[in-house]
C-alpha cells in the first residue's frame, strides 16, 4: 500500500519565530521508529536470484537494537545484491538513521563495493523486481567511508534506473557528489533525507545539508535496473512516492535509530 505524505505550513506566533523559513514550513508531526530494534517486522528482503521475502543466508540480522547486513553465511557473494524494503511506500517525509561500516567486503564483489552502501528512496516495490535484478529503480543516498586514498564524501546521489534534475536541467550521470566530509569506516554517521514527492529531495549528514535536487524520475533508456518494465506497465515518469530500502551490496554495514517524520498536512 502507498501512504501519501504531503507538505504543509506550520503557523507560529511571532514571539516564537526563531526557526528558518524552511524549518517553520515543516508540519509538527512526531518522529516514528520504522525499525523496531527487535526484528524485521514491517520490512521485506529482496536479494538477487532469490524470491521476494527470502532472507538468504540471514543477510539481514537484528541484534542489540542494530540492523546488521552480514555475509557470515555466504561462501561467495556471487552478485547477490540485496535490499531490505519498507512494506509501506512513502511520498512526503523526512527519514533519519545512523550507519556504520564493519568488517571487510566480500572478496568476489566488485572493488567499488569497498566501504560502500546506502539507502534507496522512491524505490520500486520488491514484488515488481525481476528475480535476478540487483538494484531497484530508485534514488540512492550513498554511504562511503575513507579508503586512505583521498577525499571520499558520503551522502552522494546514485541513480539506478533513474534521473534527477538540478537547476532545471536533466542530470543523467549516475553519481552526483555531495559536499559532505570523508568519515572513517568505524564511525557512526547520522544521515537524513527530506523528500517532497516528485518536487525535491534534500540530503543531510550530521545535520548539515550536503545535496539538493529536484524531479526524481524513471530513466526510459535504462535497462540495468529496468525502469522500462515499470514504464511499460503504466508507471508515471516522475517519482512521487516509493519504498525506502536498505542496501546489502557486499560490504557489511550496520543501521540503527531508523525513524520517519511525516510531512503530511
Amino acid at each position: 500500500m502507498m501512504m501519501r505524505f504531503m507538505k504543509s505550513a506550520l503557523i507560529l506566533p511571532m514571539a516564537t519565530m526563531v526557526l528558518s523559513a524552511e524549518e517553520a514550513a515543516k508540519p509538527d508531526h512526531p518522529w516514528v521508529p520504522i525499525f523496531n530494534g527487535k526484528n524485521l517486522d514491517g520490512w521485506t528482503p529482496k536479494i538477487a536470484g532469490h524470491a521476494v521475502g527470502e532472507n538468504f543466508a540471514n543477510t539481514f540480522q537484528v541484534e542489540d537494537g542494530i540492523l546488521k547486513v552480514s555475509y557470515d553465511g555466504y561462501d561467495k557473494f556471487n552478485a547477490q545484491y540485496g535490499h531490505l524494503f519498507t512494506n509501506i511506500a512513502y511520498s512526503h517525509y523526512i527519514c533519519r538513521m545512523e550507519y556504520r561500516f564493519i568488517g571487510k567486503m566480500m572478496a568476489d564483489a566488485p572493488g567499488y563495493v569497498n566501504l560502500n552502501s546506502g539507502v534507496m528512496l522512491h524505490a520500486q516495490s520488491p514484488q515488481s523486481m525481476r528475480i535476478d535484478q540487483g538494484f531497484p529503480s530508485s534514488i540512492e543516498f550513498q554511504f562511503l567511508a575513507d579508503e586512505g586514498k583521498g577525499p571520499r564524501p558520503t551522502g552522494n546521489m546514485c541513480s539506478p534506473g533513474t534521473n534527477i534534475e538540478m537547476g532545471g536541467k536533466l542530470i543523467t550521470q549516475h553519481i552526483i557528489e555531495s559536499t559532505a566530509p570523508t568519515f572513517p569506516a568505524d564511525q557512526w554517521v547520522k544521515i537524513e533525507f527530506e523528500v517532497h514527492g516528485s518536487d525535491e529531495v534534500i540530503h543531510r549528514v550530521n545535520g548539515v545539508e550536503v545535496l539538493r535536487y529536484q524531479r526524481p524520475q524513471l530513466d526510459p533508456k535504462n535497462h540495468i535496473s529496468p525502469a522500462t518494465d515499470l514504464l511499460n506497465a503504466g508507471a508515471p515518469l516522475l517519482l512521487s512516492y516509493g519504498h525506502i530500502a536498505l542496501q546489502a551490496e557486499g560490504q557489511p554495514v550496520w543501521f540503527r535509530n531508523i525513524e520517519l517524520k511525516s510531512l503530511e498536512k
